[in-house]
């Protein structure tokens, strides 16, 4: 009965839907103000790009049900070492999954197919990551899902999109970095191609996944009808080129590597200090003048080469020599002191021990500790967006493998202890 009325219940909101919702809270944190309380999803996704995408989703209050593989779950719960203390729990999982409830069910078999159209009826979201036609062959691709919940957004993340020669290719971080240019822009200048030290496309992929699922929803709360949607890592990657690939088609300007240099602002890099490396950008003539001042070199803010950043940019390897020079003198700690209150952006490249210990990352509560139920405290990083109206927090760890199973099949089903049982004992769900 909810279903067929669905529209009318999200004319005014995306979230208040008519329905109970079952809550597994633990940590005392409620859900009543978060912005996508009543939303639930249906999380068929692995690794990176889904993950991350579905786990904005929960910590701003969606019920995200992880639907794994029996005996095996998310790869990345094998991705270690390292592991959560003496556990064969992985960091790499848990840095992805938290605010989720893991539920195995096996997709090939026709009782876990029905198990999926079930929780699809009772869903809002289906984001998947397999391989363009992969779920359609199991029956379980959009036009599977279309004819019994039409309200359904589906969202599938891919390496290369459901159209073109590279449709049926498997799609990894690196290799739609390679193929998108990213790599050819990143590393020092004149050598390497070098990778970014964190999967960054996988992570705008998920980011761009997110923010369509969000507008979906909002349409749907005019139409009352879901809809596909398709994301992949290359069309992400391509994207994120912005003013570099906006230089080659425009300008016909190839690009190079420039390390963590900028090609069109000078100076704009990192510097090596008596102990490390320092980081520093003057994006105006103002700000370069004020950097001159504090180094204790104000002759370099005057000297007609170096007065405008053009004539800086044209001069770039003289000036920057010299301010290797003078940066090399003194070490992080004491150019941090001598650049406080700057008008210029500038701070130290940091190992993970210095961003977590810093002064800001401290003061601000990023860092939250989860109670897990074999690896006990287990700390994330958590939300990087705060809300003056709403809640977007981390509230449950990382599900163990199959954690939710029975309770979700109960409780939002409706399935009897005895069908649960059966299910178990045929290994259609773990």
């Amino acid at each position: 009965m909810f279903r067929k009325t669905r529209a009318i219940f999200f004319n005014t909101s995306i979230g208040k839907c008519a329905r109970s919702r079952i809550r597994f809270l633990r940590t005392g944190k409620t859900l009543e103000n978060s912005p996508l309380d009543g939303i639930r999803i249906l999380d068929l996704t692995r690794i990176v790009a889904g993950p991350y995408c579905t786990m904005i989703l929960s910590d701003l209050g969606a019920e995200v049900i992880k639907v794994e593989r029996p005996g095996s779950g998310d790869e990345a719960r094998k991705w270690g070492p390292p592991f959560i203390k003496n556990t064969q729990e992985t960091c790499y999982f848990m840095s992805l999954n938290r605010n989720k409830k893991s539920i195995c069910v096996d997709l090939k078999s026709q009782e876990g197919k029905d198990i999926l159209y079930d929780l699809a009826k009772e869903s809002d979201v289906l984001v998947e990551n397999y391989v363009p036609g992969k779920l359609d062959e199991l029956q379980l691709g959009y036009k599977d899902f279309e004819k019994i919940a039409p309200h359904l957004v589906y969202c599938s993340i891919t390496g290369y999109g459901p159209i073109g020669p590279y449709k049926n290719r498997p799609g990894y971080d690196v290799i739609a970095a390679s193929i998108g240019g990213f790599l050819h822009i990143t590393g020092p200048k004149d050598g390497e191609p070098v990778k970014a030290g964190v999967a960054v496309t996988d992570l705008a992929t998920g980011l761009y996944a997110h923010g369509a699922i969000l507008a979906a929803l909002l349409q749907r709360s005019r139409t009352g009808k879901g809809q596909k949607i398709d994301c992949n890592l290359l069309s992400t990657q391509v994207a994120s080129l912005i003013n570099i690939g906006s230089n080659y088609l425009n300008a016909g300007k190839e690009a190079t590597r420039w390390g963590t240099a900028h090609e069109s602002i000078v100076p704009y890099e990192a510097f090596p200090t008596k102990d490390g490396y320092y980081t520093v950008g003057t994006g105006s003539d103002l700000q370069y003048k004020d950097l001159c001042r504090k180094l204790g070199h104000s002759e370099l803010a005057e000297e007609e080469k170096y007065v405008s950043n053009k004539s800086r940019v044209a001069h770039r390897e003289e000036l920057i020599t010299i301010l290797r020079s003078i940066f090399k003198t003194k070490t992080n700690k004491e150019w941090d002191k001598i650049f406080e209150g700057s008008s210029f952006p500038c701070g130290p490249v940091n190992s993970l021990k210095d961003t977590f210990n810093d002064p800001h990352i401290q003061a601000i509560g990023l860092l939250e500790t989860v109670k897990h139920p074999i690896a006990g405290d287990v700390r994330v990083v958590g939300p990087c967006v705060r809300y003056s109206g709403g809640d977007n927090c981390v509230r449950e760890p990382p599900p163990t493998l199959g954690q939710h199973t029975a309770e979700t099949l109960k409780n939002i089903l409706g399935y009897s202890d005895a069908r649960i049982v059966d299910l178990k004992r045929n290994k259609t769900v773990q």
